[in-house]
């Protein structure tokens, strides 16, 4: 693999990266400022050497990572878990071979599509404004568990087409 120049390196790892930091619990205005400081951090020293897209983006993740730990110590945050390779496992898992995650994400949003209107409500009230069970089967007008119910359907829906989607282009590629 040729080296991929500092700009071509951030275009092509920065998604991924900030995508980490959310995984790991961080606001997007801390995800924004850690993400800057990973690629800063890593243009700036001598010995980095770019191998191969995975391991570049490994070692931006364990930089970003210790980035995260050195700033919830700093400001006394959140704990983070003891087991970063398990987060990276996950990572993997969820992304794969697409560094960045956008064709997961893509994916995704193509599967929300073909849910229908009333499960993208529910998991939208659950997901994005945190509203709790009994009030979603309230504005539904369902119970809690019907309300559980129909969200765990959408969940399951969701997984089984974003799957198929991702190996399709596993498969293509």
């Amino acid at each position: 693999m040729s080296e991929l120049s500092p700009g071509e390196l951030v275009v092509r790892h920065q998604d991924g990266i900030w995508r980490y930091l959310r995984l790991l619990g961080c606001d997007a205005a801390t995800a924004d400022d850690l993400t800057q400081e990973t690629f800063l951090r890593v243009l700036r020293r001598d010995n980095f050497v770019q191998h191969s897209d995975e391991a570049t983006s490994e070692y931006l993740r364990r930089t970003a990572y210790n980035l995260l730990v050195s700033y919830h110590r700093k400001f006394g945050r959140v704990h983070l878990s003891d087991s970063p390779e398990l987060l990276d496992e996950s990572w993997q898992r969820w992304a794969g071979k697409d560094l960045t995650g956008n064709e997961t994400v893509e994916a995704l949003r193509e599967c929300m599509e073909s849910l229908t209107e009333r499960a993208r409500d529910a998991l939208a009230m659950r997901f994005v404004h945190n509203t709790p069970r009994v009030q979603i089967g309230e504005n539904l007008g369902i119970s809690d568990h019907g309300a559980r119910n129909l969200m765990q359907r959408a969940k399951a829906q969701l997984r089984e087409c974003v799957e198929e989607k991702l190996r399709a282009v596993t498969q293509s590629s």
